[in-house]
Formats: C-alpha cells, sequence, structure tokens
C-alpha cells in the first residue's frame, strides 16, 4: 500500500509541477498510453484517471499540497475509483440508467452549495486542470449506487417505535450534560505503517485549515467516517459518547476551534469545536397525551394500549371505540403537575405510557410525547426515524461494497 501510493503521489506531483499530456513518446518514436493504475474485473483504471481524482479531491483545500496529503489524496482518489468501478459494474447488472439530466442536476446542486453555476464550477475545474468528465462518473456511480441499495434493501429497514424512543430518551439524558457542537475529520488506518503517513498527512491538512481551507470540503474530501457525506458535522454530543482521547481534547478547548491531530487505535481523528453549552437550568417541558377508558374499564384502557405503539396513533385507536377518549394536553411545565402526575411522568420514557390511574373522567393513561430541556425542542419522532433509516441504509451500502470488493478481481499495479 504504501508503495503504490507514493508511485501515485509521484505521479500526481510530476503532474502538478508540469500539464504534461497524457500520451509520451517511446524510444522507438511511437505515441504509448500512460500506465494502467489498477484493473477492476478487466476494466482499467489508468493514471491519468488517479491524477485527475486526486486533483479533483484536492481542489479548494490546498493551493500547494505538501507531499505528505498528495500521498494521502493519492491513495484515497485509487480507492474511490475502484469502489465507483464496481458500482457502475453492479448498476449495469442491474440495467440501471442514469439520465445525464440527472447527473447535471446533482452537480448544479453541488456547485451552488459554494454559490456557483455549474458552468463556473466546470470552469473551477478545467483552471485546475481537472476534466469535468472524473466529477460526472463520480456522480453517475454515486447516484446508481443509492439507487440499487435503495430499490434493495429500503423497503427491508424498519424502524420500531422502541428505537425511536431509545434514541429519544438517550438524548434526553444527555441534555443534562455539556454539550459539544462538533465536526469530525478521521483518518483511517490499517497498519503501523500506515500510520506513520496518516499522521504525516494529518500534520498537512491541519496546517491547510488553519490557513483557511473549508473544514466541511476538507470532510467531505479526505474523511473515513460516516459524517463525511454531512462534512464531518455530528451535532451536539456529551463528550460521555466519545473515545477517551477525544473527550480529553474536546475538555481541553477554551473556545472553538480546531484540535491537534489525536491518535486512537486505527488512525486520527481532527475535530473542529464550533460551540458549547452547559446543561440546561430551566424545568423541563413535557408534551402530554391522555387516553380516557370512560366505562371505568381497565380492560378497555389495557387493550387499547396494546395496540398503540406512539403518540402518533392514539387518536386512531381512540376514535374506533366509543368508550375512549384521547386528549391532547400540549406541552406543560412538570413542575405545573400535581406531586401526583409529576411523579407519573417523570417514571414515563418519551413515546411510551404510564400506568392506568383512576381520573376524574375514567380509568385513565398519560403518554409522554416528548420532552424539552432549557426550551430547546428534542428532534421530532419523524426526524429521529428519518436520521435511524439513513444510518442503518448507510450500512448496509457500505456492507454490500466491502462484499462486492472481495469478490471482485482487482489488480493494483
Amino acid at each position: 500500500m504504501m508503495i503504490r501510493s507514493l508511485l501515485l503521489s509521484a505521479a500526481l506531483v510530476a503532474a502538478s509541477a508540469c500539464a504534461t499530456a497524457q500520451q509520451a513518446q517511446g524510444a522507438d518514436g511511437r505515441t504509448q498510453v500512460e500506465g494502467i493504475a489498477a484493473i477492476v474485473n478487466d476494466e482499467p483504471i489508468s493514471f491519468t484517471d488517479v491524477r485527475q481524482r486526486a486533483r479533483l479531491l484536492l481542489m479548494g483545500i490546498a493551493q500547494q499540497p505538501t507531499p505528505e496529503i498528495i500521498q494521502q489524496v493519492t491513495g484515497q482518489a485509487l480507492e474511490q475509483l475502484i469502489d465507483e468501478r464496481l458500482q457502475i459494474q453492479k448498476a449495469a447488472e442491474y440495467e440501471v440508467e442514469i439520465e445525464d439530466d440527472e447527473i447535471a442536476a446533482a452537480i448544479g446542486d453541488m456547485a451552488a452549495q459554494s454559490n456557483l453555476t455549474r458552468e463556473a464550477l466546470y470552469q473551477q475545474l478545467s483552471q485546475v486542470g481537472v476534466n469535468p468528465n472524473s466529477l460526472e462518473e463520480q456522480m453517475r456511480a454515486e447516484i446508481a449506487w443509492r439507487r440499487i441499495m435503495g430499490g434493495l434493501y429500503g423497503s427491508r429497514i424498519r424502524i420500531s417505535p422502541n428505537q425511536i424512543n431509545d434514541q429519544l430518551n438517550r438524548l434526553r439524558r444527555s441534555s443534562n450534560e455539556t454539550q459539544y457542537q462538533v465536526a469530525e475529520i478521521f483518518l483511517y488506518t490499517a497498519s503501523d505503517e500506515e500510520k506513520v503517513q496518516a499522521k504525516a498527512a494529518a500534520d498537512s491538512l491541519l496546517a491547510q485549515l488553519r490557513q483557511g481551507a473549508p473544514f466541511q470540503l476538507a470532510a467531505q474530501r479526505f474523511s473515513s467516517a460516516p459524517t463525511a457525506a454531512t462534512g464531518g458535522d455530528m451535532g451536539w454530543v456529551s463528550v460521555t459518547t466519545l473515545e477517551a482521547p477525544l473527550r480529553s481534547a474536546l475538555e481541553a478547548m477554551t473556545g472553538p476551534g480546531i484540535t491537534e491531530p489525536i491518535e486512537v487505535d486505527n488512525g486520527f481523528y481532527i475535530l473542529a469545536l464550533r460551540s458549547k453549552r452547559e446543561p440546561a437550568d430551566q424545568t423541563p417541558l413535557v408534551e402530554l397525551r391522555q387516553l380516557v377508558a370512560t366505562d371505568n374499564s381497565e380492560d378497555t384502557l389495557t387493550r387499547a394500549l396494546g395496540r398503540i405503539q406512539g403518540c402518533e396513533e392514539i387518536e386512531t385507536v381512540a376514535d374506533e371505540d366509543g368508550n375512549l377518549t384521547a386528549v391532547a394536553l400540549g406541552q406543560i411545565k412538570e413542575t405545573d403537575l400535581n406531586a401526583d402526575m409529576q411523579a407519573r411522568v417523570s417514571a414515563t420514557a418519551v413515546g411510551e405510557a404510564s400506568a392506568p390511574y383512576t381520573s376524574s373522567a375514567g380509568i385513565a393513561s398519560i403518554f409522554v410525547c416528548s420532552r424539552a430541556a432549557d426550551g430547546a425542542g428534542l428532534p421530532s419522532r419523524d426526524q429521529i426515524e428519518n436520521r435511524l433509516y439513513g444510518q442503518q441504509l448507510g450500512m448496509v451500502s457500505d456492507r454490500a461494497l466491502r462484499d462486492l470488493k472481495r469478490e471482485a478481481t482487482i489488480i493494483r499495479r
């Protein structure tokens, strides 16, 4: 891996120093095509392909990339191209075709994130020696792979109410701890030899970031973490959920900034701390709904509770039985409830129902639909469901790609 990266790096350095032609004259005077960097199931990837992709990865991050950055990015460029060849081959197997209009729209969205038109982005690519076809092929592979994964596995993924409840409860617990708004870049290493290279690359990347390179863009191009797709954004996190080295680095920071490279067992992290907030001091707000069996029958209520998987189903179940009434109590401060109700609500997890109790209207149960600390609401159940769905589909997608690579014939030159 190290020798291959060095060879590819040398090719990129030579190309960066001088925009040479993609063909060379042999000793016999005939034109020779540039060498092959890898072969994926009989499909070649040339050094030109790798060089184009490496330039694309470096665009907007490093004006004068160091040898360490070049070495890191060339190895990454080759692996990215291998993945894309496999994805396009799988798309052909399933007869998935991506229209040019879809690719143009995707690139247009990418350009808009930088306040550019697609034409302006293409112009920038040409200025740094990148053929726009390299970006278009990357988009084609990404769109095709998403479509295949969604079609094969999307309908199989089910997010249960209990999973949403668990996530809400974790968020609730973490609201009582100091929170850090963090973004990450993770450089993965598989061996001690690669760790030496990754440390040098991390140092060089840190220097570029401190000179103004966009952290979000660097995370998208370099990071091996799942958050790379969102520019490294981890959102608000509690340090108790992080590895000890990351926790120590964040706790040592006095304000927003970027950490030094942080070594962990399998690589290096660079963290960007954007903000910090202390535990909420205000009284929590709870969103409550009540289900009442007006016939005073605990059996009526118990049967109904067995059919309800979440707050959104309370009214539907109540409407189907004339002996049931659903009441939306809205958001209430827990301190505004009487002592008995406070104890009942406090003992009930988000998304769940309390044990039956006697109310003035009949036998009742109270549902805790959400909690908000410091006036800041937790994500909605739909938002959490979408996030968990995306995470699971992403893990399935990664596993499928690893399986493809394991089964493929890949020859790296």
